[in-house]
């Protein structure tokens, strides 16, 4: 007897809205200049478990319509991250094609990068290029291909399982320390929305249907907007002085602040960026470079290597020389004399 198997595909899970997040408003600012300017070169999130980190990045794709949300595993390899040529195809009939990697798939979306503290540095490196550049570059073998990569990186961490090389932690454009709710008030609205998503998800979605909609258009408004605005000679004098105040290194950090001052004149629809643009996004940009700064400054010089430790020698009149410290202890010690044995047995030689 045959029996029709009939396979039934159901419809996605929705997401948490973006409209719907509860407390950190510097988490969700720091998103949606990032999603307004892709060249900011990403935001990092570092905080502890259980702080929205992911369900932010999550639903920041959702305000894209039609983006890709891409999570990079911890396992993943370089070849797989930027993509690879096929040699096959290259030796069959001359043609160059790539093997697309987690940037192609994530163009125009999202990149998704759970701990980026324990990913390998080369991995981390590779990533924080093509973000800053909008641009990757894959080559094998003397062959090179480029093709774009623009996409908003939103990568986080937690602090208690170790921190991020200061090198890789200034190319993140933004960033963000998030901390636990310090309010019963704010504790119980966080979880009080949690509830009513896991309970039903779609009436919260259609709650926060004409709110997500409004930031929709806010977005694209602010992205159309973006290569309008300038900077005056103002605001860059601001922005500059602000970045020589935080003591940070190199100009990375003026450059992202006057990017992110842009994206947030953008965001706000005002006309041209101002002062008051660049004091909104200056400690998102600046904070964990004014970090790396201030550890490298409060860094005591380097000692010199200490003397080889080697165990006191005595001389001919029985003194020993100087002891250093160290695991000899603090006082010098002392000669031990020999005293001579005589013989308890055998035979002795008579005298003549």
């Amino acid at each position: 007897m045959k029996h029709d198997i009939f396979i039934t595909e159901t419809a996605p899970a929705p997401g948490f809205p973006f409209s719907a997040l509860v407390g950190n408003p510097e988490l969700r600012q720091a998103l949606l200049l990032a999603a307004v300017d892709p060249g900011i070169g990403g935001v990092l999130i570092s905080g502890p478990r259980g702080t929205a980190k992911s369900t932010a990045a999550r639903a920041l794709a959702d305000l894209l319509p039609g983006a890709p949300f891409v999570s990079l595993p911890l396992a993943a390899s370089v070849e797989q991250l930027v993509g690879t040529l096929n040699l096959e195809d290259v030796l069959r009939d001359g043609q160059v094609r790539l093997a697309p990697g987690m940037v192609a798939r994530a163009h125009g979306g999202v990149l998704y990068v759970d701990e980026v503290n324990l990913l390998p540095d080369a991995l981390v490196d590779a990533l924080l290029d093509v973000a800053a550049s909008g641009v990757n570059t894959v080559e094998r073998d003397g062959l090179s291909h480029q093709h774009a990569a623009r996409f908003v990186l939103v990568g986080t961490m937690n602090p208690e399982e170790g921190e991020l090389r200061p090198q890789l932690l200034d190319r993140f454009g933004l960033l963000v320390n998030l901390g636990n709710p310090d309010t019963p008030e704010l504790r119980q609205a966080i979880v009080r929305a949690r509830l009513a998503f896991d309970m039903d998800p779609q009436a919260v979605v259609q709650q926060q249907a004409a709110a997500q909609e409004a930031l929709v258009t806010r977005l694209q408004a602010a992205r159309t907007a973006l290569a309008r605005l300038d900077w005056p000679d103002a605001v860059l004098a601001h922005a500059t002085a602000l970045a020589l105040q935080a003591g940070v290194d190199g100009v990375r950090g003026d450059l992202v602040l006057l990017r992110a001052a842009r994206a947030h004149a953008a965001l706000q629809g005002h006309d041209q960026v101002g002062v008051a643009d660049v004091d909104a996004v200056a400690e998102l940009a600046l904070a964990h470079r004014r970090q790396v700064s201030a550890q490298t400054l409060a860094q005591p010089p380097a000692a010199s290597a200490p003397a080889a430790h080697t165990p006191p020698t005595g001389n001919t009149n029985g003194a020993t020389s100087p002891t250093p410290e160290g695991d000899w202890g603090a006082l010098d010690p002392l000669p031990e004399g020999m005293a001579a044995r005589l013989p308890t047995g055998g035979l002795v030689a008579k005298k003549a």
